[in-house]
């Protein structure tokens, strides 16, 4: 049985493995797919080795911040996917919907009762580092936690790195050393396990599972949400991530390194979202690309130019992929301040202060820029496109970002209404690599350039300047308001 490597193992709190007990507990609340799971891997491995069931608990709040008819239908629909997908296998699934708030509270220190030992995901942002380390000193029994953010392992990186530069050839030096051990793309194939037909009683009468209309996202009016952030058409799920990536190796990859930066090229994978929600993982999205490709481990590292072997387009791609969201991943892992102003170079917040007084040429507050009612068309379409997809192009993000400075009194104002902005509507926010984006924004990664008002030495971007460099017609036809 393959089990996950040792530096993506932690124990989160000195309890026993209690043997003895009913069955081994899942909770999987990150890596929300049961293919390409290293979380998986690891559960199935117990049960098989304590010779005990296996039940994956998948929960969902409603009072999570953020919590919105869109994120949760995103995440129902995953669940539905989860459903389907261990409905024949030897486990026991057990999705459960808060329908009020607090509901919920209590489960998984009940199942804790009859387990041997509970795995889950680590995730190094947003609410979930709290809620690991309470319900670690919550339950008495072992609560192991997997690392499935990406390529690199967690525990790989020796410090938060200031310099995408760093990262980058840090990660051409350690990364060959990681990449022999993939999660498997079925834990459960060729496995038998003892199986339990449902959850204790008194777990299937306080929290009985999800009826599957729910799961299908009908009902949802009827849960505490927040109802002024309606759902989207992407739907959620592992089924839909494989077509997004699908459809990207076919279409989007031969244009990457060329196009991802235009919005009209519509050269970008769209696998932000699914990466976010756990419905695909990095390893898997490699793998399908190396296959694609024809592409082989042997390949990587033979030159700094073309150091994955994949050509210009993979190239591009993989940074992203890769170097820039791990960077994010290494950044949360390491510090606790990446969605905060503090978590700024000290540099950049020095030079933001110096010039905060400077005279703005517009002030907004949330509802002016939720609604997408600037003076500025460009910036006012990006936001558009936020609202009606949960998504917003990755290069528009930076100008929707540097805009927004200039429009608040003051740089941390700023960085406050960015986070609320792309955390309430975007199906991506909430992530390490968001928030990289964010504080990216307002230099972190970057250098100084020359002083002007209100930026200081952070990089100037503007409207005028983006709508030459970019080809953007189709898009601005979509999204504006005119």
């Amino acid at each position: 049985m393959r089990e996950p490597p040792q530096d993506r193992l932690r124990d989160e709190n000195e309890r026993p493995i209690q043997g003895q007990r009913d069955f081994v507990l899942y909770w999987m609340v990150a890596s929300r797919r049961t293919r390409h799971n290293f979380a998986m891997d690891r559960a199935v491995a117990w049960a098989v080795r304590l010779r005990r069931p296996l039940v994956v608990l998948e929960a969902l709040r409603c009072d999570y911040p953020y919590a919105s008819e869109r994120i949760h239908r995103f995440i129902l629909e995953g669940m539905a996917d989860n459903a389907r997908s261990l409905k024949s296998k030897p486990v026991l699934y057990h999705p459960y919907v808060e329908t009020a708030r607090g509901a919920g509270k209590g489960l998984l220190a009940a199942l804790a009762k009859s387990a041997c030992i509970i795995v889950t995901d680590r995730f190094p942002a947003f609410f979930l580092p709290r809620m690991l380390k309470t319900a670690a000193a919550k339950v008495d029994v072992r609560l192991e936690s997997v690392d499935g953010s990406g390529l690199l392992p967690l525990s790989a990186s020796p410090k938060a790195f200031a310099r995408a530069h760093d990262f980058r050839r840090y990660l051409h030096r350690e990364l060959p050393h990681h990449l022999a051990e993939f999660p498997k793309a079925s834990a459960l194939s060729g496995v038998d396990l003892p199986r339990l037909k449902h959850p204790p009683d008194a777990i299937r009468r306080r929290w009985p599972p999800a009826p599957p209309n729910l799961l299908k996202g009908t009902g949802l009016e009827k849960l505490p949400l927040d109802k002024t952030v309606p759902s989207v058409t992407l739907r959620g799920g592992m089924e839909s991530a494989k077509t997004t990536l699908n459809e990207f190796l076919e279409r989007g990859l031969p244009a990457y390194a060329e196009g991802h930066s235009h919005p009209d090229a519509e050269a970008t994978s769209g696998l932000s979202p699914y990466l976010h929600f756990g419905h695909v993982g990095s390893h898997q999205i490699f793998s399908a690309l190396l296959d694609r490709l024809d592409g082989s481990m042997e390949r990587i590292g033979r030159s700094a130019e073309n150091w994955w072997g994949l050509g210009p387009n993979a190239e591009a791609f993989f940074d992203q992929l890769v170097t820039w969201r791990e960077l994010g991943f290494n950044f949360c892992a390491l510090r606790d301040d990446a969605d905060r102003y503090a978590g700024l170079p000290v540099w950049a917040r020095d030079t933001l202060e110096r010039h905060k007084k400077d005279r703005r040429p517009n002030h907004y507050d949330f509802p002016t820029l939720a609604g997408a009612r600037t003076d500025d068309a460009l910036w006012n379409a990006a936001q558009r496109e936020l609202l009606a997809t949960g998504r917003i192009h990755n290069y528009l993000r930076m100008l929707w970002g540097k805009r927004v400075i200039q429009w608040t009194r003051e740089p941390e104002e700023a960085f406050r209404l960015l986070i609320r902005l792309n955390d309430t509507y975007a199906l991506d926010g909430r992530d390490p690599n968001s928030y990289n984006g964010i504080g990216w924004v307002f230099g972190r990664y970057d250098r100084p350039w020359p002083e002007r008002p209100i930026f200081g030495k952070v990089r100037y971007m503007t409207s005028a300047s983006t709508r030459r460099k970019l080809h953007l017609s189709r898009w601005l036809a979509r999204y504006s308001d005119t």
